[in-house]
C-alpha cells in the first residue's frame, strides 16, 4: 500500500516533500499529495516511512488501503 496524506489534517509544513526518497510527494494548489505510483513506503531506503516520521501531526500520513502493497522487484 502506498501512503496518502489526509488533506484536512495537513499543515502544509512542506517537511515531507523534501524528505521523500522517491519524490512521490508534491504540492498542488496548496494541498500535498502522494503519488501512489511512486510511493514505495520507503522500502529499500529507510526502516520507517519518512513522511510518517517527519509529519508533525499524528495520523496525517497513512496507508492507502485502496492501493496494493508495494513489492520490491
Amino acid at each position: 500500500m502506498a501512503y496518502k496524506i489526509v488533506a484536512s489534517q495537513c499543515t502544509n509544513c512542506t517537511a515531507c516533500e523534501a524528505l521523500c526518497p522517491n519524490m512521490a510527494i508534491s504540492e498542488t494548489k496548496g494541498t500535498f499529495l502522494i503519488d501512489p505510483a511512486l510511493c514505495t513506503e520507503c522500502i529499500g531506503h529507510f526502516e520507517d516511512p519518512q513522511c510518517v516520521a517527519i509529519c508533525p501531526v499524528d495520523d496525517t500520513c497513512v496507508l492507502d488501503a485502496s492501493v496494493p502493497r508495494y513489492q520490491p522487484a
